[in-house]
């Protein structure tokens, strides 16, 4: 391997120059003293284009390469006896092509690579070089670099890249461009920047755009295990640190399918022929069929044009079998990344985008933002968008009030001047163009944004006129005396707009409040306390409207927000008023009739006015007082009595009313209110003024008191006395006193016949002038139960039920009797109305709520395979067979000449229906039938019938003589009992 290398090298003219690197093969990749960078290298070598890491160690002569692929391909240039690894070094460019069997191609203007990978520490310093970008001119003059989208970085006309300021990285990519100034073409590349990891064992996989094609095909080797020197100088063998670079197809190919992408080969196909095959989505499964392999060649190729959005990448795995099946090589991972082709055009959210901003915003306030998606890869120039504003309607106050994010969308004010009053709502055309914004290569879409100025409080309310006037009658309360109108240019129905007015002169026991209308706006100027004309005549308020919400910055309330009002106060007739209100007076009842009891007047306030006023009575429940027409002077007019129903707690009021002469005129009322003191003027009852009591008692008594109107110390204690009169009183009753409320009522004698007793009581009560008075106690003597309650009619009329409650207890009886009787009579003709509708009606007809019995077994379809022909008649019946008579048991019976008529069989053993209806015909026309309701006796069978004769049945003492197979004709029926009598000894 090692002598073709070098024939190859001489056959381009290269050198291949070989340096020994200080660098044990077992530590090399833990030890980074000696390595300081790490690179990729495409090798083309043999028809072979592999992608290897590569690590750089510093010579004392120039940089040498060392990767671990490569190691492994070139094995004859490790010296295992001196523990040393030789290694390739590279005659010009870094990370050019090493090899190319293919001869020089023609040189292709643009960046050497597609993607660069490096690995750096995570921190960088402002100013930092850390990659060099390399770029093949041809000839064809400099080109200008730039970083894009980024601020981070900067690059050099030499394709250094440097960093603008400090920077912590998270895995960065950088995009380089190179324009011609001339032709203004553009090439690009991507720098992708990782973080080196602690562990310095550890390997960067490749990553999809890690790999370019070349113009010949690929070829991929399956992995085959090599030599590995352990660290004490033996050899181990171990699997070579093989990454296989993805394949790269460009979705929406037009080329001719199918299309060659790489050949898979093993290195065993030398000595063996192998068939190849590949698995997994996109080949063997969903989608199938998309890739397919040559078995022997093992070419990989693509039927039909790829979308990336649908799938952007493919994961297939490439066997290699021999011929009888057997697996010759572990299979390996292929990966083909679907390369994005700009094929979709930008999509907004939403055709109609709605925004606000509130009017007088400075610029660079944030509006809103509009969001456009494409489908192709974000992560390439095809879905990069960038946005712009078309169009701006209207064009006032500035025809740019607005711009836009160009990456964000988002839409912010550039101009001040934004006024709802003037303008309410913008309308902004905004397109989004992909390809970053590139107008010729990029497709746009459009959509439409409506930005509504919102209100703020940057108008406040100003009063229409100077002086409002109002007017209102004297004593009036919640009536609106003015309106007060203003004009305010925010949006209507708004905190902005509605207005709050304030009287903050004029005003100062508070009799006026201004609400608002929340309709029209204005304030309602309103009296809340009563004026009195002859205090007020007249009003100056200074009044103050606001909003709701607080004014805007910088704007002030005018001298148009305050205005004066004037309110003139008008007399009207008032009522005359009495004085006190109610006027009370304290005297003892018993007052005798004529009696002058006070002056009761009232004072008009209209002071401005001579009017008479008059007095009248207008409430008197008792008629007691009467009032003088003109002065006023109360006086009685009946005794006064505190125990009368109209006087409650010991006050009686009267009511008076006063009115003058004015137009027109008016009146006020007053109130006199009496409070009665009690005197001595009613003497004591008995109570309660019945009692019951047996004619018999066993040493019971009854417990009186008694009842006087009056009060302590004109009520009790109270003493109790028998009267004189009758003299049987004291001779049959004994009364004994308990204390100053109660006595005891008791029996002289044994007992006493039953009936009703009146006792006569003395009592006197305890006032200053004692009262007396004979109370008579109403005793009902009664024939008593063990309980010593009464039994008697007379105890039930006592409890309250008298003649009339006991007869009306009858009629309701008899009431309810009558109708009981009624409705069994109601039933009872009811009962008969349905015996004789019942009689009418034929019981088999009458199916409601019946329960209908059938005898007839029926069962499956197979039941009704009957043998229809039995119903026939035959066609000629024997005279003999159809005598109907009395049964004789000693001899055949004898026949009439008579025939029955004859019925024709039926036409078909399916017509039963007409056969029926035919012989019930013949049946009511024959005038030898006997009546429907005779009793018919048949003892002859008859001849002729077609189902033949059950006299067999008699005529043998055994049925193992007869033959039953006849049944099995008739039915699924008859053939069980075929089975039973005709299966012989079974």
């Amino acid at each position: 391997m090692f002598e073709e290398l070098l024939n190859e090298t001489r056959h381009l003219g290269k050198t291949l120059k070989i340096q020994p690197c200080d660098v044990n093969i077992t530590s090399y990749t833990q030890d980074s003293s000696r390595i300081t960078q790490r690179v990729w290298i495409n090798i083309a070598f043999q028809a072979m284009n592999l992608v290897h890491p590569i690590y750089v160690c510093m010579s004392d002569t120039e940089p040498l390469l060392i990767g671990q692929d490569l190691l492994d391909r070139l094995t004859p240039l490790i010296d295992y006896r001196q523990g040393f690894i030789w290694a390739q070094v590279l005659s010009g460019e870094a990370g050019r092509p090493l090899l190319n069997k293919l001869g020089s191609s023609p040189c292709m203007r643009g960046f050497t690579k597609e993607d660069y990978i490096i690995e750096m520490d995570q921190e960088l310093a402002k100013g930092q070089a850390f990659f060099n970008v390399s770029f093949t001119e041809c000839g064809r003059g400099k080109v200008f670099f730039e970083a894009g989208d980024t601020s981070d970085f900067w690059v050099s006309e030499n394709g250094e890249v440097f960093t603008l300021r400090h920077l912590s990285l998270m895995g960065n990519e950088v995009l380089v461009y190179a324009r011609d100034l001339q032709t203004q073409q553009v090439w690009k590349t991507r720098v992708h920047i990782h973080v080196r990891l602690n562990d310095n064992s550890a390997r960067t996989e490749v990553k999809p755009r890690d790999a370019t094609l070349t113009q010949r095909l690929p070829e991929i080797l399956f992995p085959r295990q090599s030599a590995v020197v352990r660290s004490d100088g033996t050899l181990k063998r171990g699997k070579r640190d093989w990454v296989i670079p993805p394949i790269n197809v460009p979705e929406n190919s037009r080329g001719l399918f199918p299309e060659d992408l790489v050949r898979i080969r093993s290195d065993r196909d030398k000595n063996k022929m192998l068939r190849y095959s590949v698995t997994g989505p996109g080949a063997d499964q969903p989608p199938t069929g998309i890739f397919i392999i040559n078995p022997i060649s093992g070419q990989l190729s693509v039927t039909k044009p790829l979308d990336r959005e649908h799938i952007s990448i493919f994961h297939l795995r490439a066997h290699a079998v021999d011929l009888n099946g057997n697996q010759v090589e572990n299979p390996i991972d292929i990966v083909i990344n679907v390369i994005d082709q700009n094929d979709n055009r930008p999509e907004f959210m939403y055709t109609l985008f709605n925004g606000s901003v509130p009017e007088g915003s400075k610029p660079g306030s944030y509006v809103m933002t509009v969001t456009a998606v494409d489908r192709d890869d974000p992560k390439t120039a095809n879905g990069m968008l960038r946005y712009k504003i078309l169009s701006q309607n209207p064009q006032s106050t500035s025809s740019n009030m607005f711009t836009i994010n160009n990456k964000t969308g988002d839409i912010i004010t550039v101009a001040a001047g934004l006024d709802r009053e003037k303008v309410t709502q913008y309308t902004l055309i905004i397109q989004a163009t992909d390809m970053e914004g590139n107008p010729t290569y990029g497709l746009s879409n459009t959509a439409t944004t409506v930005i509504r100025i919102t209100d703020v409080n940057d108008n406040p309310p100003e009063f229409t006129t100077d002086t409002f006037f109002g007017e209102v009658h004297e004593n009036r309360v919640n009536v609106i005396i003015a309106n007060l109108t203003v004009t305010d240019k925010d949006q209507p129905h708004t905190p902005a707009w509605i207005s709050v007015y304030r009287i903050i002169a004029g005003d100062p026991t508070g009799r006026f409040s201004i609400p608002t209308d929340p309709a029209t706006n204005k304030g309602l100027l309103t009296v809340v306390k009563p004026i009195d004309f002859e205090l007020n005549r007249s009003f100056m308020l200074t009044v103050e409207a606001e909003n709701e919400a607080m004014l805007a910055r910088s704007i002030h309330l005018p001298r148009q927000s305050s205005a004066t009002v004037s309110v003139q106060i008008l007399d009207i007739n008032e009522s005359p008023e009495f004085s006190p209100n109610p006027k009370a007076i304290k005297l003892e009842e018993g007052l005798p009739a004529g009696s002058l009891l006070t002056t009761f007047t009232a004072q008009d306030p209209d002071r401005f006015m001579r009017q008479t006023i008059r007095y009248s009575k207008m409430y008197d429940p008792a008629n007691w007082l009467e009032i003088d027409l003109v002065n006023g002077r109360i006086s009685t007019i009946a005794i006064l009595d505190r125990e009368s129903p109209y006087v409650k707690n010991n006050f009686y009021n009267v009511t008076f009313m006063a009115s003058d002469n004015g137009i027109p005129p008016a009146s006020g009322t007053g109130t006199i209110q009496l409070y009665l003191l009690d005197i001595n003027d009613n003497a004591p009852n008995v109570f309660p003024p019945e009692v019951e009591m047996c004619e018999k008692p066993d040493l019971n008594a009854i417990n009186i008191t008694a009842s006087d109107p009056d009060l302590n110390p004109n009520a009790g204690p109270m003493s109790f006395e028998l009267a004189s009169r009758p003299i049987d009183v004291r001779r049959n009753w004994t009364l004994s006193r308990l204390n100053g409320e109660y006595a005891q009522l008791g029996l002289r004698i044994g007992s006493l016949a039953t009936g009703i007793y009146k006792v006569p009581i003395i009592i006197t009560d305890s006032g200053n002038l004692p009262m007396s008075n004979i109370s008579y106690l109403r005793v009902k003597v009664c024939q008593c139960d063990h309980h010593g309650d009464c039994v008697d009619m007379e105890r039930i009329i006592a409890a309250g039920l008298g003649t009339g409650t006991i007869i009306a207890i009858l009629i309701c009886i008899i009431i309810l009797l009558v109708l009981v009787l009624l409705f069994v009579m109601w039933m009872k003709r009811r009962d008969k109305e349905r015996q004789a509708k019942q009689l009418l009606i034929d019981p088999e007809d009458d199916v409601r709520d019946n329960i209908l019995k059938y005898d007839e077994e029926g069962g499956g379809e197979e039941d009704q395979d009957y043998d229809l022909s039995q119903l026939q008649q035959p066609d000629a019946l024997e005279p003999e067979c159809v005598k109907v008579g009395i049964r004789r048991l000693d001899k055949r019976p004898l026949h009439h000449d008579h025939h029955y008529p004859l019925r024709s069989a039926a036409p078909h053993p399916g017509d039963i229906g007409d056969f029926i209806h035919e012989g019930l015909k013949a049946a009511d026309n024959d005038p030898t039938a006997p009546p429907y309701d005779s009793l018919l006796v048949f003892d002859y069978e008859g001849s002729g019938s077609a189902a033949g004769s059950l006299s067999s049945l008699h005529s043998s003492s055994s049925y193992e003589d007869q033959d039953y197979d006849y049944l099995r004709d008739w039915g699924p029926r008859f053939r069980k009992l075929a089975d039973l009598y005709g299966g012989g000894e079974d």
